[in-house]
This record gives C-alpha cells, structure tokens and sequence, in this order.
C-alpha cells in the first residue's frame, strides 16, 4: 500500500451492501472502502457481478441492500448532478458519438461544473486541455471520436472522465477489447491518475496480471462468498485469490508471486 493511502479517510464506503437485480443480490455483504490516491481492481469470473457492483456504486442501479457513502453522505439521498460532481464513470463500450469531435466529446465532461445555459468557463476549457494532455490524447482533438482505434476511443473516454474533476473514478472494464500494449497503456494511465491526482480510481477487468502488478488494491469476487479486499500481495500471500478462482484451471505461487494455467 502506497504511503500516500495511509491514514486518509475513504472517499466512499460501503456498509453491508447487496447488490443485484429486481430485488434479488448475486453479491452480499460488500465492505468496501475507496480512498484517495489509489488505484483498486475489481476481479472475478465472468457472471459473478463486477458490472453490477460497478453500476450500483456509481449510483445507476439501487441497493438490493445496505448503503453507499460518499464520505458520510448516502448516495441514494443525491440528486444525479450532485452525484456527478462527486463520481466519474466510464461504462464498457463504445458510446454512440455521432458527428462529435474527441475535444467537444470530453468537454462534455464539464457538464456538472458549467453555468445553468451550459456555457463553458476558462477553468472549464483549461480542464479540458489537462484532461487530453494527461490522456496522450491532445493530438486527436479534432478527429471525430468514432473515426478512433479502440485503444484511442478508450482514452478519450477517460479524458472525459478526467475533465470531470471528481474525486472518484469508476471505469466498468476499460481494458476489454484491446491488445496487450494498449491495455498496459491504460491501467499505467488510471494509475497515474490516481496517484498524481489523488483520487480514487475503481476499475473491473479481466486482467489479472495486469491488476497484480499494478494496483494498489483488489477486489476479489467470489460466488456465494463476500467480496475481499486488500493488496494484490495479500491476495496472493493469503490463497484469497486461489479462492477466488477456484475450479477455473489456474494455479497461483504465494512465494513466486505468480500463476500458471494448468491442462
């Protein structure tokens, strides 16, 4: 855990969440807790509810169960703009961007932050430059977004995330879709913008090795189990994370801090 972790408050926490559809949990008794300048993975199997998790933290779909704070404020009791102040979401899949050029689609952004007519102040054009120059995406400002690669699209979807300026980030599997290169490219990117930017930053991947070299923090969702959390040393060191993928034909090495796909 970064020295930058210790000792900070949450910036959200959850107190015993279930989450799930139509009433009906496929997670209980999450106890999460996010906190500033780090960068946390959401890991599991395919079905188990890390797109489910995301989506109620984020506040698109209700608890089934208990709460979510941001600090000591209940999620649900904040108006949509409130909450867009407070959390930025990135959502898998590309959006549908029509004629939009990459600047105006992350100035977009600045929704939360413009005047009741939307008009965009020089702060919030400023941010916007930050935000493309923190993502290497400066130089497509001018193409239209849906003329991007993968790789790009997802960039500049961070971008305008990052314009957003909230403390929290949540990103439902940034990585899915591309190629190894790119997808090293964009978890060493949230992780700078975790650190640098002292927020939190919560992604779902399927990456494993990515998440373990990389992130401060996993989230290991197990079925029929509570959510772990803790680092990704601790996950291994533990067998939290043999647990965790328990019957799928992968093997993990607590003392070479590595994992094998068995026959």
């Amino acid at each position: 855990m970064g020295a930058q972790m210790m000792g900070q408050r949450a910036l959200l926490h959850t107190e015993n969440l279930a989450v799930g559809h139509a009433g009906k949990a496929v997670l209980r008794d999450v106890q999460l807790d996010l906190q500033p300048g780090s960068l946390t993975a959401v890991i599991g199997i395919n079905g188990v509810g890390k797109s489910t998790l995301l989506r109620t933290l984020a506040g698109l779909l209700l608890p089934v169960q208990g709460k979510v704070l941001l600090g000591e404020t209940d999620l649900d009791g904040l108006s949509v703009a409130q909450r867009a102040r407070y959390i930025a979401v990135v959502l898998t899949g590309r959006p549908d961007t029509g004629q939009l050029d990459v600047e105006t689609l992350v100035s977009f952004g600045r929704h939360p932050w413009t005047d009741r007519w939307g008009r965009a102040s020089e702060a919030d054009n400023e941010a916007v430059e930050r935000a493309l120059q923190a993502t290497g995406t400066e130089h497509l400002r001018h193409r239209q977004a849906r003329s991007c690669s993968d790789g790009e699209c997802q960039k500049v979807l961070i971008a305008r995330a990052l314009a957003q300026d909230t403390p929290l980030m949540l990103l439902d599997e940034p990585t899915a879709f591309l190629d190894l290169p790119n997808r090293a490219a964009v978890v060493r990117m949230l992780r700078t913008i975790a650190h640098n930017g002292n927020k939190a930053v919560l992604f779902s991947t399927h990456d494993l090795q990515l998440a373990m070299d990389l992130c401060d923090k996993l989230v290991l969702l197990r079925s029929g189990d509570a959510p772990w959390q803790g680092t990704p040393a601790q996950a291994l060191a533990s067998g939290e994370l043999a647990r965790a993928f328990a019957g799928t034909g992968v093997e993990f090495d607590p003392v070479g801090g590595t994992h094998r796909f068995v026959p």
